[in-house]
């Protein structure tokens, strides 16, 4: 005969607790996982460097708890009054803001949610440092340049730079105390104009053991980069690059920013500031990640013995 047991009213009161507390769990876990963060990205214009971030932090971020939209400027400030307020409709948790008019847009029009911006260069010289506001910077520290020379020339101490203040002032005078850092004295040469720039450089490479090269239009262009390649390789100087197409055509060494590597660290960025992390104050982060390249045909002429536990460094061989 099969038997029954009876609870005493106390007991069934405990037996309904748990049932109702194990029963809110699971409704409050079921709620938390489908929890869909919504993501706006909007973007500055519709280039391949853009997008290439783009799908990173896209392919980075939890597909099954995050609704993206996106919106493109198509180069023109003026379209960023009617993308924010479609944004603003759409009720987003984050925004990601990709180039420069994109972050300037976020900056006037979308001051109450978070944003994360990418593919700026010299992100405060337009004061992006604002409350809601998070960057990757595209600058690679200028020490970091250095060490990557020094790991190649241990006797590096006297390092060239050819600059236009208008444009590259603020490079130089960061550089000098980074050099100063690692005992490098850092000798800049000014040009004012192109036509300035092969006396420049005559006068310059007897004085240095390496020149680096900076973004700057004034001093580098296609046909004047062929022009101080030849100069700088016929003196054996060899020459730091900031891309590794530089390198390619001839630049000893380069450090770069690979875009992929942009997109995934914003994404990184993103779910620190969905999970309600801080950042610590931070409103410009340096980059993540950087990448290196070395032309190994310059360094053959130039007579550069270079160790295969300095060479496994180089993400870029030439």
């Amino acid at each position: 005969m099969a038997k029954f047991c009876c609870l005493s009213p106390r007991g069934s009161w405990v037996a309904l607790s748990i049932l109702l507390a194990v029963g809110l769990f699971f409704a409050e876990g079921a709620t938390a996982q489908a929890k869909t963060e919504r993501v706006a990205i909007l973007k500055s214009a519709n280039i391949a460097p853009y997008n290439q971030a783009i799908e990173a932090f896209k392919s980075n971020l939890p597909i099954k708890q995050s609704f993206v939209y996106e919106y493109n400027l198509d180069g023109e400030l003026e379209n960023g009054l009617d993308i924010a307020q479609n944004i603003l409709d759409s009720n987003v948790d984050l925004v990601l803001a990709v180039g420069l008019k994109a972050t300037l847009v976020a900056k006037l029009e979308i001051r109450e949610i978070p944003v994360i911006f990418c593919m700026v260069l010299n992100p405060k010289k337009f004061e992006l440092e604002v409350s809601n506001l998070t960057g990757i910077s595209l600058a690679i520290p200028f020490k970091e340049q250095l060490l990557l020379l020094q790991s190649i020339i241990p006797t590096l101490s006297r390092v060239g730079v050819l600059y236009d203040p208008a444009k590259s002032g603020h490079l130089v005078k960061k550089g000098e105390g980074q050099a100063h850092e690692l005992g490098i004295e850092l000798i800049a040469q000014r040009v004012s104009s192109q036509k300035d720039l092969p006396t420049a450089l005559r006068q310059l490479l007897p004085r240095i053991h390496a020149l680096c090269l900076f973004p700057d239009s004034t001093v580098l262009t296609e046909d004047s980069f062929d022009f101080l390649i030849k100069e700088t390789l016929e003196k054996h100087v060899p020459v730091m690059g900031f891309s590794s197409g530089l390198v390619k055509k001839g630049a000893l060494v380069g450090t770069y920013i690979n875009y992929d590597d942009v997109g995934e660290q914003a994404a990184m960025l993103a779910k620190a500031l969905l999970n309600g992390n801080s950042l610590n104050g931070k409103r410009i982060i340096a980059p993540g990640r950087f990448r290196k390249a070395i032309n190994l045909n310059t360094a053959h002429f130039l007579g550069l013995s270079i160790s295969p536990n300095v060479l496994k460094e180089f993400d870029e061989r030439y």
